[in-house]
């Protein structure tokens, strides 16, 4: 299971937000080889006075947080982040500045809604 959670200004986020997830989840399917039919995305479109960046990046400065179980390849992950960037740059019309939070959990340390219905 891969989750992805962007965070953005509302003005720069809102209006890539479907080219964004079908770029993300794209690159997922091709080189993770997750099933098309799994898109776990949320977006947080965010008003200025709630998105706090550092000075030098710009209005259109996104952060991508990337979670999913442990145990893939090192080289497999930054194969994804590289795919993943290069065709966000080539097709969002913006010129995006992004951090990438990437959080690999270990498999234990998520609960899956249907473990907590089994043990209710």
């Amino acid at each position: 299971m891969v989750q992805v959670k962007v965070y953005g200004l509302a003005k720069t986020l809102n209006p890539i937000k479907a080219e964004l997830s079908d770029i993300i989840h794209a690159s997922l399917v091709e080189v993770l080889q997750i099933s098309p039919e799994k898109r776990f995305h949320r977006f947080f479109p965010l008003d200025k006075t709630d998105f706090y960046y550092p000075p030098d990046r710009t209005e259109n400065y996104l952060i991508i947080e990337i979670v999913m179980f442990e145990g893939r390849a090192v080289d497999t992950k930054k194969i994804y982040c590289k795919k993943y960037l290069r065709k966000l740059t080539n097709s969002c019309k913006l010129q995006l500045m992004i951090s990438k939070l990437q959080f690999w959990k270990p498999q234990n340390t998520i609960g899956v809604l249907e473990v907590y219905q089994e043990m209710n």
